[in-house]
């Protein structure tokens, strides 16, 4: 099994998806982190429960998503009640993630904030719009918050940024950054020119973005509660105390997934400028 479980309990799994997993597809024959939980879990059910019950199919509520080229932490229900107050946090600004973005471009500003109009084009592209343009009533309203943690690569304009999203939109965080001139590495579908040729050099293949803590209330309980790991991709080796992906951590944490109270949640797991 390719997702690693970082956390379980009756109510929720919190789990981390390698980059390349989709989380759900409708292709036949091809794995994802959906059927791999099941997969999963059923295992564990016939191994501990005899009857028409170990033959029943476990439940999953997807509670949110990643890009199938994107790296990170996701939180699952295993119950329908579970997932109707996830989703209720989710959508009252409760369920917060956190993402790392390698990318080329600097902006003027260490910290800003993107507000753009996004519409999901017929080719699976977000496309972001403006006022008079074709297809604008339609596009929806996506806000991010990123800052410039680290710079890397002398003469490239290569930055760690960490980012925090207002809105769930597709493809939102590789849409907007692109736009306001800053490029994931590894992103053929909205990096330009310029960040393709830079990402070719390094051999950085997909879209640089981590989505490293989780922070949400307990769905029986009410407990607050964080979850954070550290990014593997390529492109995060480039920066101090990045290491070459999760398993060297550099003295930062003493794991590379970990479970802890938000109050001991670092500001960021790089050290920032």
């Amino acid at each position: 099994m390719r997702t690693k479980i970082i956390y379980e309990d009756d109510a929720m799994l919190i789990v981390r998806k390698p980059a390349g997993l989709a989380v759900q597809t409708a292709k036949i024959g091809q794995p994802d982190v959906i059927s791999e939980l099941k997969n999963y879990l059923a295992e564990k059910r016939t191994n501990g429960t005899k009857g028409a019950e170990s033959r029943k199919e476990p439940y999953i509520g997807v509670i949110h998503r990643l890009d199938q080229p994107v790296e990170g932490l996701l939180v699952f229900a295993r119950t329908r009640m579970a997932a109707k107050a996830l989703t209720a946090q989710l959508a009252e600004g409760e369920l917060n993630k956190e993402y790392y973005a390698a990318v080329l471009g600097e902006p003027i500003q260490g910290r800003g904030r993107l507000e753009n109009y996004l519409y999901k084009d017929k080719n699976q592209k977000a496309q972001i719009l403006t006022p008079g343009q074709p297809h604008f009533e339609e596009a929806k309203r996506a806000v991010l918050n990123y800052r410039i943690l680290q710079r890397a690569m002398a003469g490239l304009r290569v930055c760690l940024a960490k980012i925090t999203i207002e809105t769930g939109r597709f493809h939102q965080i590789r849409a907007q950054m692109a736009y306001a001139g800053m490029p994931l590495l590894g992103d053929r579908k909205y990096g330009d020119e310029k960040a393709i040729e830079v990402s070719e050099m390094l051999n950085i293949k997909t879209p640089a973005l981590c989505a490293f803590s989780i922070t949400l209330r307990h769905p029986r309980t009410g407990r607050q509660i964080a979850f954070h790991t550290l990014p593997e991709g390529r492109a995060f080796s480039l920066f101090v105390n990045a290491g070459y992906g999760a398993k060297d951590c550099s003295g930062l944490i003493s794991a590379s997934d970990r479970i802890i109270s938000p109050e001991a949640l670092p500001e960021e797991l790089f050290h920032p400028l």
